[in-house]
């Protein structure tokens, strides 16, 4: 089976290294038709490559974000093309983020750009059904054409690693993007609630709401209590999601925190660690509570005060839901599990 990943995709972005490794690992060859440029030129470097590559694969498939090369792909390509969509940009961009208003023309741009594409896929990849029933109700895509691919993570950087801890202090870890869908200001307004505690959380990464978490932290006067370290080597995560007692996933309000399971769950579980995030359709598609990871309320503060505590006061169940929960890993989302997954996608169209 011959594949061309084909796009502007990020090559080093966890979703398009996992998928291209599990190809790999199931036997498909895989050949990268990629360009990193900016602006016009990237299309006439993607056709470039192209042109070289075009009589060696039977299928493609359009690494993440891809819906904007999905248009020369379908100028190109005359055999079936599978779109890794992932995500909506109408809804990460409008709705999530909220970069812009959704009666603006930018919001009519995404809207269109994620329906269009789609419409041009002969199949298209979601991380959830939530997600995919979201593109059904959004952009009328018939729902046969869509397969789910769970996100995963890459067992060659995150894998157990036992690693003696240094404090007795208990270490809550957390690590992603400040957007809405992550709900950082419930983890700090659970750490408001845990301030007697002996418990430390350490927050890594920036974004959109970082300078807001920032203040927040001040405000509460929980500066020895929070850490907060915007710049971190993507490479020095796993070390430090190690010394952890417990990883926290997401549980921000918006709609679309409904729909996805985050990387970082998918990352900490594959490192064996005990997992506390938000109770939601998405999670509950494959996750169990009190088996895999430990649920708290959406948007509540004082529910997942109340998880960190019961966690931090039960090492059995610590114990029990890092093991549960890296068997689980293993048996789901590692790379080898998703690219056969991808793989049969494929020969549906390989014929």
């Amino acid at each position: 089976m011959k594949v061309c990943y084909f796009g502007f995709y990020n090559q080093n972005y966890s979703r398009n290294k996992i998928l291209i490794s599990g190809l790999k690992q199931n036997q498909v060859e895989v050949t990268e038709c990629q360009s990193s440029l900016s602006g016009i030129l990237k299309y006439f470097e993607l056709v470039k490559k192209y042109w070289q590559i075009k009589n060696q694969y039977e299928v493609m498939v359009i690494g993440f974000p891809g819906q904007q090369a999905m248009f020369l792909a379908k100028l190109l390509c005359r055999k079936p093309i599978i779109l890794d969509a992932f995500l909506s940009f109408y809804d990460s961009m409008v709705f999530d983020r909220k970069v812009c208003s959704p009666k603006s023309l930018k919001a009519k741009y995404y809207w269109w750009l994620d329906y269009l594409s789609c419409r041009l896929a002969d199949k298209i990849l979601l991380d959830t059904n939530e997600h995919i029933n979201y593109f059904v109700e959004t952009f009328k895509i018939k729902k046969e054409k869509f397969s789910r691919i769970f996100i995963g993570a890459d067992d060659a950087i995150f894998k157990p690693r036992n690693l003696t801890k240094k404090t007795d202090q208990f270490l809550t870890h957390w690590h992603g993007t400040y957007i809405p869908l992550q709900g950082v200001e419930y983890i700090i307004g659970a750490a408001d609630i845990l301030r007697k505690e002996n418990i430390k959380f350490r927050l890594i990464g920036s974004g959109q709401l970082f300078k807001q978490t920032q203040k927040q932290v001040i405000d509460l006067g929980l500066t020895a209590m929070v850490e907060l370290i915007e710049f971190l080597p993507a490479e020095e995560i796993p070390q430090l999601i190690e010394s952890a007692d417990i990883c926290l996933g997401i549980f921000g309000a918006t709609p679309k925190a409904k729909r996805v399971i985050p990387n970082k769950v998918y990352e900490c579980l594959a490192m064996a660690k005990p997992v506390i995030t938000a109770e939601s359709p998405a999670s509950c598609e494959i996750l169990i509570d009190y088996q895999h990871v430990l649920f708290c309320r959406l948007a509540d503060a004082k529910s997942l005060a109340e998880k960190i505590l019961e966690i931090k006061n039960n090492s059995d169940l610590r114990k029990k839901l890092g093991q549960n929960g890296y068997k689980f890993y293993r048996q789901n989302f590692c790379p080898a599990v998703l690219g056969q997954e991808l793989k049969t996608i494929i020969s549906q169209f390989n014929n």
